[in-house]
Parts: structure tokens; C-alpha cells; sequence
């Protein structure tokens, strides 16, 4: 039974952000980079599927390490944060930095530490929120640091010290909810403009 809870935990976070990713094909016109960001929520389904695939070596069990597997997991989450963050400007140096922190991201992953790129996710994720907010100003982007870092954060590091399964199932779920706050972002946004 825990494993079914678990395994649609997990799915869940692959499937939403994929959907959303569709189904923002076009859309958003109102945006400068719009193009980009079905690939954004398409990348953090991406990731969560390599996470998924991770998993199935460790038998489920969450174990903090290194692997193919985790390093697309982290890649694929930096460039879709990365993405979305560059998708409402056109600053080339903006855009620059935030490219150049998603390549640090991923490349420290393989030759330096996963916590390296960690860091530069932060930043990256500093970025992105500080963008979203001089373009949309709207109140919903603070759900993303909230339940997309802070949360997320809390329970990994729940489960990394206790080793209780419990932690595992509620970090995709709070990753989805900062997935879908971007995407109802977006949606008022377009209202707006139109």
C-alpha cells in the first residue's frame, strides 16, 4: 500500500508538469519569450521521471547519492527553472546569467558535488522569483519559494536524518503545487493582458 502512495506521489509530479506543459503550447502571448515556457514545465516533468528512474535503482528507497539518473533529475529541474525565469524578459544580460547558473548547475553536479549545484539552483531560483515578480506582481509567486524550496528542503532533509519513507511522499506533491502556482501565474496574467 505504501508503495502505491509513493509511486503516484512520484508520477504525479511527472504527468502534471508534462500536461501543463502541452497545454501552454501556444499560449501567453502576452509574454516576451512565451516559446519557452511549455519546455520549462515539460524539463520539471522530465526531471521528476528521471527521479522516478532513480528510484527504481534503490528500490524505492530514498537514498541520498549520486548517479546518471539524479544528475538528469537536478539538470533537467535547473533548466526548466532556468526557462521559466527567462521567459518573461528580453535583459540580455539577465538572460545570460541565468543561463550561465543553469550550465554551472550542471556541470558542478559532475565534477564538483550535488551540493554545488544545489547552490547554484538557489540561485537560480532567486532569479526566477525576483523576475516573476517585477513582471506579474502578483501575490501567488510567493507559494513557489514557500512550497518549492522551503518545503520540498524540510522534508528531504526529514528524511535524509530519519530514514522515514513518510518524508518521501510529501516532496513531490510540494514540488507539483509551486508547478502549478507558476502555471495559475501565468493564466491571471493572461487574463489580464487580454
Amino acid at each position: 500500500m505504501f508503495f502505491s502512495i509513493l509511486f503516484l506521489a512520484h508520477f504525479q509530479a511527472v504527468i502534471i508538469p508534462l500536461f501543463i506543459g502541452i497545454k501552454s503550447i501556444r499560449k501567453f502571448k502576452n509574454i516576451k519569450n512565451n516559446s519557452l515556457i511549455p519546455f520549462s514545465f515539460i524539463f520539471m516533468g522530465l526531471a521528476s521521471m528521471f527521479e522516478m528512474i532513480d528510484h527504481t535503482q534503490t528500490d524505492w528507497i530514498y537514498i541520498d547519492h549520486s548517479s546518471i539518473y539524479n544528475w538528469l533529475f537536478y539538470s533537467f529541474l535547473s533548466l526548466g527553472l532556468t526557462l521559466l525565469s527567462i521567459s518573461v524578459t528580453n535583459n540580455k544580460l539577465t538572460i545570460r546569467t541565468n543561463l550561465f547558473l543553469s550550465i554551472c548547475s550542471i556541470v558542478s553536479y559532475l565534477i564538483i558535488d550535488k551540493s554545488i549545484s544545489l547552490l547554484f539552483q538557489v540561485i537560480i531560483s532567486i532569479f526566477l522569483i525576483i523576475n516573476w515578480q517585477r513582471v506579474f506582481k502578483d501575490w501567488l509567486i510567493i507559494l513557489y519559494p514557500i512550497f518549492g524550496i522551503f518545503s520540498t528542503t524540510f522534508f528531504g532533509t526529514n528524511l535524509s536524518i530519519s530514514g522515514d519513507q513518510f518524508w518521501h511522499v510529501l516532496i513531490g506533491p510540494s514540488g507539483t503545487i509551486s508547478v502549478v502556482t507558476f502555471y495559475l501565474v501565468l493564466k491571471r496574467s493572461n487574463k489580464k493582458f487580454t
